[in-house]
């Protein structure tokens, strides 16, 4: 592989339950009865699920209602379905969330991937632009559906200087920050404004990802 070349997120485990048990939703912390359907997916890379159930709700009448990522991610995952990331859609039919899980699905497949910053792969990154908000990430964000976000995550020092290379690249602010540790040891960011100047911000964030995974020890 090389430099920036994607790396595709893997689906590691999906299930519908056609009605939840409502002791169930509400220990999950939804109602159960305005949404009986459930869909439930897990993933080896947190970031990318959570950009691609946020797009499942501008495809499909659903919610995400959980989703979390697992303490030291894939490498260190619990068993072999486990990923380093559970989502749950629900909705109030089994074909709403048939749906959604198919569109969450084709965006990990097509759309959300992290990226290589170095030809040894030891490095990688997700340097990716959202062009309109779902109400899932626009409300984990603070920002209205339909907004653009550059959704920045690398290595802790390498998600630092790229955020603060990103906000001075364009004309952008930061709404969200990550700092480390986050359960599975990345960092970063969630910055808005328009699309050109959120591609622009995840441009630079990248090109200084890359830079330090090449030449890190530079003072």
């Amino acid at each position: 592989m090389a430099i920036l070349d994607p790396l595709v997120p893997k689906i590691k485990a999906a299930r519908i339950i056609p009605r939840v048990d409502p002791a169930l939703a509400q220990a999950y912390g939804f109602d159960g009865e305005r949404y009986p359907a459930v869909g439930l997916i897990t993933c080896d890379m947190d970031d990318p699920l959570y950009a691609a159930l946020d797009e499942a709700t501008k495809n499909a009448p659903v919610d995400v209602v959980f989703a979390r990522s697992f303490y030291a991610g894939s490498g260190h995952a619990s068993g072999p379905t486990s990923g380093e990331i559970l989502g749950i859609l629900a909705g109030a039919d089994p074909e709403d969330i048939r749906r959604g899980m198919t569109s969450c699905i084709d965006y990990l497949e097509r759309v959300a991937h992290f990226y290589q910053a170095d030809d040894a792969g030891d490095v990688a990154f997700f340097p990716h632009v959202i062009s309109s908000l779902g109400h899932y990430l626009s409300q984990e964000a603070g920002l209205e559906v339909g907004d653009a976000m550059a959704y920045l995550i690398a290595t802790p020092l390498e998600a630092v200087y790229g955020v603060d290379a990103a906000l001075k690249a364009a004309d952008v602010r930061l709404v969200k920050n990550f700092p480390p540790p986050t359960e599975t040891n990345y960092a970063g960011a969630y910055l808005t404004g328009g699309l050109d100047d959120c591609e622009a911000a995840a441009q630079a964030f990248a090109a200084e990802v890359v830079e330090i995974a090449g030449n890190p020890a530079v003072y």
